[in-house]
């Protein structure tokens, strides 16, 4: 990695990645920053939560905990199998803490869960082929890539695996599922799959394969426009964009279609210098964290593209970097977006290690806004110009996204 504080936005499976990342807690989405005593406040074994408090602030602790310490003790006098297990009243009582907050991307590990999550992956870099969203309660399919085990069984952009191999996953934190899905090539995995929309279930049988995919597709087309789709936002990304961009512009050609379709993200940082290909200044992004401070994003000087024609293609599964590229050039008014609202990732998540080997909480810390400010977790971005491509097109061979945003550029 170019340096250690890269914040990765999504996960890829099946790429080739370097296994000592899971054990960084890089490559699962989420950054996992080293953290003082200071910086975290914790209880230790011994200690109440009045104990943690100023003496100004004690009797209100006290209020606010009677309940908590009441329910604890009425377990522990009536529950009818007795003895209960301590550990799992502490753990069940901060996962619900953490679920009460209402956000799908904060959570609890147990010890166990974190220890499995950290182990490395010894090497195995086979997989279904998809991009996936491991910082909700469950696996989400992102994007399938192309001519991928998982594009052609057909999953699509919100795909929930809620099971493998005949064994439920609901409640089991998305990054230890991957590790399930992942597996050596030539070798089958059955995962039953909820479709939210329509609300379906079914199961799918894939066989895993060695996955291989460049960062970056060029060309130019019939009607002399260029075209560049990327893949993802990998280490490489900004040098072989700059590479195709200018073999391309060389060609004199009338416009730029950037095709961001099925693109499930990558590094931050890659993600600031594509867009900066593109616009010659300005915001990029803005990241609003939680402690209330802003980090401003801006536009690297001597970008190779600030000038030509653009039109950039989007759908479901453009995601997290892909959508802080697509949000900056629409703000800008750099170009338009032509497909069907993105995916919607646009938050960070930390996970903080408890003391004592306690375990570990997952909590979104910042999220990312649009030069404009505009929100993009959850909500994605709507496209200046709505078009569908349906399964039926796709298997006939057509692409009315890309036939409009040709159709832009030939009549501005």
């Amino acid at each position: 990695m170019k340096n250690a504080g890269r914040n990765v936005l999504l996960v890829f499976i099946g790429l080739l990645l370097l296994a000592g990342s899971f054990s960084g807690g890089v490559l699962v989405g989420w950054l996992i920053p080293s953290r003082t005593a200071t910086e975290i406040p914790t209880l230790s074994t011994t200690q109440t939560p009045t104990q943690t408090a100023t003496s100004s602030s004690q009797t209100s602790l006290d209020a606010l905990f009677a309940p908590f310490w009441q329910s604890w003790d009425i377990v522990h006098q009536q529950y009818i199998d007795k003895p209960v297990d301590d550990t799992t009243l502490m753990q069940g009582a901060i996962r619900g803490m953490i679920d009460s907050l209402g956000d799908a991307h904060s959570g609890y590990m147990t010890p166990q869960e974190y220890e499995q999550a950290n182990a490395p992956l010894t090497g195995s870099y086979e997989g279904i082929g998809a991009y996936v969203d491991t910082s909700g309660k469950v696996l989400t399919i992102v994007s399938p890539m192309p001519g991928s085990p998982a594009e052609k069984a057909g999953l699509k952009a919100g795909d929930q695996i809620i099971a493998i191999d005949g064994k439920s996953v609901e409640g089991v934190d998305p990054s230890l599922v991957l590790r399930d899905v992942l597996g050596p090539a030539n070798t089958d995995v059955t995962l039953t799959i909820h479709r939210p929309d329509p609300d379906t279930t079914m199961d799918v049988t894939l066989t895993r394969q060695k996955i291989t995919l460049p960062s970056i597709e060029s060309k130019m087309l019939d009607n002399g426009i260029a075209y560049v789709a990327l893949h993802t936002f990998g280490e490489t990304t900004d040098a072989d964009l700059k590479t195709a961009l200018n073999d391309l512009l060389a060609q004199n050609p009338k416009g730029l279609i950037l095709d961001l379709r099925d693109n499930g993200g990558g590094y931050l940082n890659t993600a600031i210098e594509v867009v900066s290909e593109f616009i010659d200044s300005g915001v990029v992004m803005y990241e609003d964290q939680g402690n209330g401070q802003r980090q401003t994003y801006t536009a690297i000087a001597g970008g190779v593209a600030p000038k030509i024609p653009l039109v950039v293609l989007v759908n479901g599964g453009t995601a997290s970097a892909s959508e802080i590229t697509a949000g900056a050039i629409q703000d800008y008014g750099r170009g338009k977006l032509v497909g069907t609202t993105t995916y919607g990732k646009g938050s960070v998540q930390n996970w903080i290690a408890l003391d004592n080997n306690q375990g570990a909480v997952r909590i979104t810390i910042a999220r990312w806004l649009t030069p404009k400010e505009r929100q993009i977790n959850g909500v994605g971005l709507t496209p200046d110009y709505v078009v569908e491509r349906t399964d039926a097109d796709i298997q006939a061979g057509k692409d009315p996204q890309l036939d409009k945003a040709i159709e832009l550029l030939l009549n501005p």
